[in-house]
């Protein structure tokens, strides 16, 4: 009888924006006992939320700064418009960035470009809404329209296709779904108006939806773990089903179900770049020792 095995991919797990973010508050919360105020969920996953709310990271919203005079508000990976920096300054607050540098440096070209191209609308391809391009818009004092994709009529509406465009992406967006609306842009482009392009696209994140794709066509089931709030454990995960049937979508071990194993040897774990390894290395050793034994 082949023994029945249980593999956690190696390429799954958080980016290194988001171990930045985690790593200086748990920093931080060693260091001193003053409360520590993180702006929004530090990550899209429910588990490693709590687990550090256990450990005295507090969440706020926006609305919470004007109360917080003289405290320590982490932002994290994804980034804040120039707002919420002004409205920290303003109230005393010490902020403590971890935002992700890709995002960052993302920030500084958009800003960069709003400044010296005023005859330019700035494009984003990105999710309304978003934390990240909600940061992003912030750079072009509001002005940067955003496009979620090439059937997105409300964004495209807003366009002036006779005057030039600078186009930009939020960093988590497919590559394909990118090269998409820039083709479709440049074929609604007015004669002598210019589409300028940059893919800012960020190449450790767009990767793992191949790799993903030939982890899950490996295994028998798929278990991807990820929190209900991640864009990008949404997308990875539709990545997986595409190629396995057989894979569902977990947030921890409580939704495990033994049925799905049935006749099945290998098994995979994966996740998105908001789940923690401890996390997926839980799930393992829950299949081990109640599944597979």
């Amino acid at each position: 009888m082949q023994k029945r095995v249980v593999e956690i991919d190696s390429d799954s797990g958080f980016c290194f924006g988001v171990v930045n973010a985690i790593t200086k508050a748990e920093k931080e919360l060693d260091d001193s006992a003053e409360p520590l105020y993180c702006l929004g969920d530090i990550v899209h996953n429910g588990d490693e939320v709590k687990r550090l709310s256990d450990r005295g990271l507090r969440v706020i919203e926006h609305s919470d700064l004007k109360n917080l005079s003289g405290c320590k508000v982490l932002l994290r990976a994804h980034g804040e418009p120039p707002s919420t920096y002004e409205e920290a300054d303003k109230e005393g607050i010490r902020i403590i960035d971890a935002t992700c540098p890709v995002v960052l440096k993302l920030q500084q070209r958009i800003r960069k470009a709003y400044i010296e191209n005023s005859d330019a609308q700035i494009v984003i391809y990105g999710k309304n809404g978003h934390a990240e391009v909600n940061g992003l818009v912030g750079q072009t004092n509001g002005e940067a329209i955003v496009v979620e994709s090439e059937t997105d009529t409300a964004g495209l509406e807003r366009i002036d296709f006779s005057r030039n465009i600078i186009l930009f992406s939020q960093t988590t967006k497919p590559i394909d779904g990118f090269q998409i609306l820039s083709t479709y842009l440049e074929s609604r482009m007015a004669f002598g108006a210019k589409l300028v392009v940059y893919d800012t696209i960020c190449r450790q994140v767009a990767g793992r939806q191949k790799k993903i794709e030939s982890f899950a066509r490996r295994h028998d089931v798929v278990l991807f773990v990820g929190g209900v709030k991640s864009s990008n454990a949404k997308a990875l995960f539709s990545a997986c089903a595409a190629v396995n049937a057989r894979s569902y979508f977990i947030q921890n071990v409580k939704q495990i179900q033994p049925a799905w194993f049935a006749e099945a040897d290998r098994i995979g774990i994966c996740g998105a770049t908001s789940t923690p390894r401890w996390q997926m290395e839980q799930i393992a050793k829950y299949i081990n020792n109640n599944i597979l034994n």
